[in-house]
Order: C-alpha cells, then structure tokens, then sequence
C-alpha cells in the first residue's frame, strides 16, 4: 500500500527561500531611482498605481514520503518529466532574450546557458536517481537534497564566482521542484492592498487565487494576450501585461510602479508627472464606468429594433455580482476548470453540485450555460495530472471533451452536478472542443444514464434535460456544422480556440502573438458556415469568445444573424453602447461585403467605415 504524503514545511532546496533568488542581469535596470518604461503586450485593460511585489516562486513545501520499491523508476520518470519541462521554459526565456541588445543578450545568454547545462548535469541526475532508488524517497525530496549538496560544494570555496554558482544551483533546484509540484505562486492573501506583481510567468491557476480588491494588476515576462491567463485577469478586472522582456531584472521589491494595461506598459520608478498623468487617466476611466453604468438596465438593441442579447464569461462564482451589475442577462459561458485548479483532490460530485448551485441560485432566474470541464493544453489542473500526462503539443492532446470522455468518472460526475444544480434554475450544458457528431452521441448516452440514476435516486434535477450545445472552436467543426447541429440543441462559437487552431498560432506565446488575427478571412468564414448552419436549423447560436466582448465587431455579429453574444462582464456596457447607435440592415451590409473580401486589411477598413458612418450619426 502507497504510504500518504507527509508534508514538512521546507522551503525548497537549502533553508533559502524563492526571494534570495539573485537577479541575473540586475546591473542593466539603470540608475537606482530612474524610472524604467518597459514594453509588453496589453493582455488585460486597466490602469495600476502601487508598489512591486516580485513572485520569483513562492515557498515550496517539500512533501517527504518513502516510495514502493516498484514504483521507483515511475517516481524517477516524475524528475525526468520535470527536467524536460523546465528545458522547455529555458528555450521560451532564450527566445525573449533575443530581443535584448548587445552586452544585456550576451548575459542573459549565458546565465541560461548555464542553467541548461545545470539540468542536464550527470551528477544531479545520477544523484536524484540514486536518492530514489536507495533512500526510497520521493522524486521532490530527493532534488532538494542533492541540490543542497551541490550548492555547498561551491559554496565552501573561498572563491565570490563559485560561491555566486551555489544560488544558480539553488535557483535551477527551485525550478525543478516548482514543476515537480505544478504550481508556480502559493496565493496571494497576505500582499498589501494595490500590489503589481510581477513575474517570469503567471499560470491561470495563478491568476484564479487573485482577489481584485488586493492585487492591483500583474505583468510577467511570458504569456500571450490571447491565453488563457489573460482572459481570466480580464474577466476578473485585473490590469494585466505579458511578454515584458526585461522585467525582473529591471524591478526591485517594493518599488513604485505604474502598470497600463490599455497600452502594454510597465513603468518602474515612475516620475511624479507620470503618475500625475495617470492619476488623471484613472480618472476619466472612471467616469467612462459611470457613463456606462447608466445602460445596465436597457436592452441591447440596433436603432432598428434588432434585439442582442448580452451575457457574461464567468471564471469564477465570486464573479456572480459583478455579472449582474454590469447588467448581464443570464451567464454564456461558465467555465469549470477553477473547481479543479489549486487542488491536490477531485471534486466529488456532491461538491460540484454545491458550487454550481450557489451560481445558479445567484443568477436569480436568468439562464446560465455550463461548459463541462476544458483542461489541458496551458490550463493545467494538479489534481487531473494522472489522468492528462504529458503530451508532445497539448493543445492537440487529450484535453476537453476528449479528457471527460476518455475518463467516464469524471464525466458523470459533473453531468450529475449540473442536472442537480438544474433544479434550482435554468441551466444548459456546453461541450468544449467537439470535432465529431459521435463525441456529441456519447455525452447524451452517458447524460441518460446519470440521468436514470439520479432518478433510482428520487435525486431533484432538471425537468426537462438541460439543451446540450457544442462549442464550435476546431476548424473540421465549423466545417461540418450543418452535421453537428442536428446532434445538438445549440451552438456556442469560441473565437479564441478557433482563431488558434485556424491558423496555428499558440495564443499564449508572446513571440507569435501578433499573428493572432480575428479579421483573418479564413476565421471569417468558418464564424459565417457555422452562424448560418444553426440559423437555417432553427436553432440558437451564440458567441462567446474575446471577439464577443470587442465593441468594433458588434456589426460582423448582426450582420450573421448572431443573437446572442456573452463576453466578460466589463465589457458588456461598451457592445451595448455600440449596439444602441447602430443600424442592424446595414451591420447585413457590412457583413455581405465583408464575406467578398481576401485580404484582412480590406475587412479593417470596412470596419473603421461602418464605425465612422454611426460616430456622424450619433
């Protein structure tokens, strides 16, 4: 029998903890006291004045326990699997350091140079191995020992480069065992009111322990604005920079720092005309807030009486009051990866229920759209890792509906939680990343069966069965549409997965984040196939991806007879205001030209003039 876990409060390897990390480069940040612009990619809108909080890792607790002897080489897999991960963040770190220039690049290069050749370092492996097979000590324990070994053998030489390798060590082990137990930070709760925090990389399990009432916004050195951590800081109101080159080097704890989230800057040290000029900016920002305020209680409708109706992306329950204030009339998307994110467990069934019911009771009657769980790909979840893996490209692996099929338990478990929670309102059930009509044929058989044993149960659900909708995010889907919908009671497009898997860019590579292109014809064009094959159907279909909750593209949705468009919950008074001044005949104008059209630029200038021509108007 596998012995439990026992975790000791350790904090990594050697008694230093994550904030003695050395600060490689730390020499280029300039004149101590000077402010520093540092350029990024806009990832979620907002502005931040605060002090830093630099997250290099937070306190590892080191979980000590003795493994089976026949489960060692599987433990040491576990090191092995760590390893490539952390070569593989080394290789995305190189890739930012070339935007460096001259003595900073040569630097930073050999910094990670270094580190690479640390991790691939015979006698760390050998040790670690040894250290698991002869002491029977798990794979965390044993990379925290022999990294101590290490670094005291430099450290004891009365030489300041050696010694100065020792921390290097150090900081390679604290990698390690930071992907040995997939999380990155260990919470937020006890930062300053307005803190920035700053990082190399914030996960979305990261960005879901954030309380917007502490953290004033975040940047990090990598991350793209499309992923799926920048759609979780928007959604929460979370000011948000990814991609930021040089930012850890450049910042100091406790420092003053301006971070704008509308233009991809971070500003360390700012001058008091800057942030003069900010304090100025935050407050017409929030006069904009209460201008738009005032449409929370009118409908979404074009000048000629096309009705829109406008709903939130939520990420979390807490985001329940925000929706409502914002004036959302029901919940497009509630995404359930945050009930599996931060965890060492599953959550039960009865769990689930609690949870979902609690959003659906805060909803007040107004209908909320479940997504079954999406993991894989960036949005990793500890306590799935069992069953995800590892996968050569994620993104194209076992994740979504692919996951929940292949693990049933999972599956029934949350159909049952959202039939239960059904009792308490009107809730409908989304499947993420569908790309066959027989995925949609085994989810209503496995629905019929928790359904059956509910029953046995005399367990109150939903009466009728919630509709049972696909998500059209794979191009093969959008492509077979007019086949999917007969399967289906509704259609949800999500732009963010399909702009990616459309046109192969990883949206949360900061590298290739300017290819990520809504207006791309092809991405037009399966958005058209699959609106029109729900419309002629007779059936719902809605939008529910970033492009929903961007104002300029309201008229492409009108003009495809989209009805339905659900968005994060501060966006939804900017599309409303959009959708007040415009005119739905000539959104189908647009859209007919549009759909004509080979050439991005093309679209955007069809665009500017659609918005010019109702500017003049209003």
């Amino acid at each position: 029998m596998k012995t439990e876990p026992k975790k000791t409060a350790s904090p990594g390897p050697g008694k230093r903890s994550a904030k003695t990390h050395g600060k490689p480069g730390a020499n280029r940040a300039g004149k101590p006291g000077a402010e520093r612009v540092l350029s990024g990619l806009a990832a979620a809108p907002g502005i931040a004045i605060g002090t830093v909080y630099l997250a290099r890792g937070a306190e590892l607790r080191v979980p000590q326990y003795r493994v089976p002897a026949r489960q060692t080489k599987a433990e040491f897999e576990r090191y092995e699997k760590a390893i490539r991960q952390a070569m593989r963040q080394l290789d995305k770190l190189r890739g930012k350091a070339e935007a460096f220039h001259g003595a900073s690049a040569e630097e930073l290069g050999f910094l990670l140079e270094a580190h690479g050749q640390m991790l691939r370092s015979g006698r760390l492996r050998e040790g670690v191995r040894r250290r698991i097979v002869e002491e029977r000590c798990n794979a965390e324990q044993a990379v925290a020992a022999e990294i101590e070994a290490i670094a005291e053998t430099f450290g004891s030489v009365e030489d300041d480069y050696l010694a100065a390798r020792a921390e290097e060590v150090r900081q390679v082990g604290h990698r390690i065992l930071r992907n040995l137990t997939a999380r990155t930070f260990s919470g937020f709760g006890e930062l300053p009111a307005g803190s920035v925090i700053l990082a190399e990389e914030v996960t979305p399990a990261d960005t879901a322990l954030m309380d917007p009432h502490r953290v004033g916004g975040f940047a990090s050195v990598l991350g793209g604005a499309e992923g799926h951590t920048a759609i979780m800081a928007r959604s929460l109101g979370i000011p948000a920079v990814l991609g930021v080159t040089d930012l850890l080097a450049a910042a100091a704890e406790g420092g003053a720092v301006v971070l704008d989230g509308d233009r991809g800057l971070v500003i360390l040290n700012p001058t008091k005309r800057r942030l003069e000029s900010y304090r100025k900016r935050l407050s017409r920002q929030h006069a904009e807030s209460r201008s738009l305020g005032r449409l929370r209680d009118l409908p979404g409708e074009t000048l000629d009486g096309c009705r829109i109706g406008l709903q939130a992306n939520l990420e979390l329950p807490s985001e329940v009051g925000p929706a409502l204030a914002a004036g959302a009339e029901g919940v497009g998307l509630l995404r359930t990866e945050f009930l599996f994110m931060n965890r060492e467990d599953l959550p039960d069934e009865d769990e689930q229920t609690a949870i979902l019911t609690t959003v659906i009771e805060g909803m007040a009657g107004r209908p909320v759209t479940v997504r079954t769980l999406d993991v894989g790909g960036e949005k990793l979840a500890t306590a799935l890792g069992a069953h995800l893996g590892e996968s050569m490209n994620p993104a194209l692996g076992l994740r979504a509906i692919r996951l929940s099929l292949r693990v049933p338990e999972l599956l029934d478990a949350q159909l049952a939680a959202i039939l239960r929670a059904g009792a308490a309102g009107p809730v409908r059930i989304l499947l993420p990343m569908v790309s066959s009509v027989e995925e949609v044929r085994q989810v209503r058989a496995a629905l019929q069966r928790v359904q059956a044993r509910l029953h046995r149960r005399k367990v109150p659900i939903a009466d009728p069965l919630p509709p049972l909708g696909a998500m059209i995010e794979i191009p093969g889907a959008a492509l077979a549409a007019d086949a999917l919908i007969r399967e289906v009671d509704f259609f949800a497009i999500g732009t963010n997965d399909l702009i990616m898997y459309t046109l192969a860019i990883d949206r949360g590579d900061e590298r290739v984040a300017n290819l990520y292109d809504p207006l791309h014809p092809a991405v037009l064009r399966l958005i058209h196939f699959a609106a029109d094959a729900a419309l002629r159907a007779g059936k719902p279909v809605s939008v529910c991806g970033e492009m929903a909750g961007d104002p300029r593209f309201a008229g492409l949705f009108v003009g495809w007879g989209i009805r339905e468009l659900s968005m994060r919950a501060p966006a939804i008074g900017q599309v409303k205001r959009r959708l007040r001044a415009m005119d739905g005949a000539a959104a189908s104008r647009l859209v007919a030209n549009a759909m004509l059209e080979s050439d991005r630029a093309a679209v955007a200038r069809l665009l500017d003039a659609f918005e010019q021509h109702d500017g003049r108007r209003r």
